[in-house]
């Protein structure tokens, strides 16, 4: 049994949803199809979530969803006409839809998760609706009824360990069943929704559940490119990379998955194959447990922007007991994240990201840890971006490091910060936004000129 996730893109049209059509019956083995709610169809256009999400601000607001109701409305109702699809499924999306804005007894927070959530829900009924007209055998799901409970964590959803066994009696059901993605039910039934892209954890939740030999992730891509291919042009493509080697990537501003998505398919072992609505005859790209292609050190170069440092230097710090655990929790009292925490025996830099931080709250920031730690030096470095190198092959490849710093040297790019992970499947650099562009290309140069990924 596959498991197949669409996008929006994927989904945003008549046209589009053909292809999904195509794609799901062209291969008895996909049961389960989780889709996203309707997005862009040119690069101007907006989302659906978008517009939920302006629906209900407008509604908390005035009282009334005014012209935007309409809007999505006319969005479920386009891809209906293109299919000859019967009115019948437009007036059930317009009637739960009405009802939705209309209930006033529901709190704000729960208000705004319900209604975006209705975008991937009402799809999912659309898309249900079209495989239905085409003869073929399908249900829609309703995630409460399979039994997807997650944390009460509005917009940041965890789901709950009995999920698992919930959706393992979908196995059981006949037909094609259409799964709505992005949300699930808290036990006292109330809905919360994922971050944003959760349709992606929704896929990779629902594959766990039923043990799916396969969890197919559909995109509008042919495959996961080695590096940004807005910054590289005709960038490699990946044929199979782990899923260590994809987390690292996806953090470091690969934008195929959320960073977490995979993780419920990767606690399960169960591949995922990334491929494209577009274009399925073309190979695509394969996460999994171990890789058997090392053809190099390096799989895939990732970057992102919007850092900033936070420089701490004390002579003899390192015979400081403590001294590290005082410093995270002043950034705990002002409630800042950290993401990175490079450090030497008399100094240590902590990375955060800039938007975190007000300029009120940056200066009593800096003065509290000169004076409780008695600091020698504290400064802040603002506007870095940090880039990412990961391939798991590096573990047994000397020198990697080395190649990567003398790349950026070649081109004069200074490196504001060095940063390995532990298990050395990663390694990061901190330089200035302003040489991002300019490093990436060095180092995929050195990393990938002449090389099959």
């Amino acid at each position: 049994m596959k498991v197949v996730k669409f996008g929006g893109s994927s989904l945003a049209s008549g046209e589009q949803l053909e292809k999904v059509f195509n794609i799901v019956v062209s291969d008895p083995e996909r049961k389960i199809v989780v889709v996203s709610a309707p997005g862009k169809r040119y690069p101007e256009d907006i989302k659906v979530t978008d517009m939920l999400i302006a629906c209900a601000e407008q509604v908390l607001e005035k009282g009334e969803a005014g012209e935007y109701v309409d809007d999505v409305i006319q969005r479920y109702s386009s891809i209906a006409s293109e299919l000859n699809l019967s009115q019948d499924i437009i007036e059930r999306i317009t009637d739960d839809l009405l009802q939705l804005l209309s209930d006033q007894s529901i709190k704000r927070d729960r208000f705004l998760e319900a209604v975006k959530a209705s975008g991937e829900d009402n799809n999912a009924k659309l898309v249900a609706a079209y495989f239905q007209s085409k003869g073929v055998e399908a249900h829609y799901i309703n995630p409460k009824d399979a039994g997807l409970i997650v944390s009460d964590e509005p917009g940041n959803a965890q789901v709950l360990p009995e999920t698992y066994d919930h959706l393992y009696k979908l196995r059981e059901k006949s037909g094609i069943l259409i799964f709505p993605g992005f949300f699930g039910y808290t036990r006292s039934g109330d809905i919360v929704t994922f971050s944003r892209s959760g349709s992606d954890i929704t896929g990779s939740i629902v594959a766990n559940g039923v043990k799916a030999s396969v969890y197919e992730n559909f995109t509008d891509v042919d495959a996961v490119y080695s590096v940004n291919p807005n910054i590289v042009k005709n960038p490699k493509e990946i044929k199979e990379l782990t899923y260590r080697e994809m987390r690292e990537l996806s953090y470091a501003g690969f934008s195929v998955f959320h960073d977490e998505a995979l993780m419920p398919a990767f606690r399960a072992e169960i591949p995922v194959h990334v491929k494209n609505t577009n274009n399925p005859d073309a190979a695509g790209t394969r996460i999994v447990n171990e890789r058997q292609n090392q053809n190099g050190p390096v799989i895939g170069i990732a970057s992102d922007g919007g850092f900033c440092s936070i420089y701490v230097s004390k002579y003899l710090m390192n015979r400081e007991i403590g001294f590290g655990r005082h410093l995270l929790q002043i950034l705990e009292e002002f409630g800042l994240s950290y993401e990175h925490l490079p450090s030497g025996i008399d100094d240590i830099s902590i990375i955060l990201r800039q938007n975190q931080l007000g300029f009120g709250s940056e200066k009593d920031i800096l003065q509290r840890i000169k004076q409780e730690l008695k600091a020698d030096e504290v400064k802040i470095q603002h506007n870095l971006s940090l880039i990412m190198v990961v391939g798991e092959g590096m573990r047994c490849n000397v020198g990697t490091m080395a190649r990567a710093a003398e790349a950026l040297a070649q081109i004069g790019v200074n490196i504001e910060m060095i940063n390995q992970g532990s298990s050395e499947v990663s390694m990061m650099f901190g330089v200035n936004e302003t040489d991002e562009k300019k490093a990436v290309n060095a180092l995929y140069e050195e990393f990938f000129a002449g090389v099959t990924v």
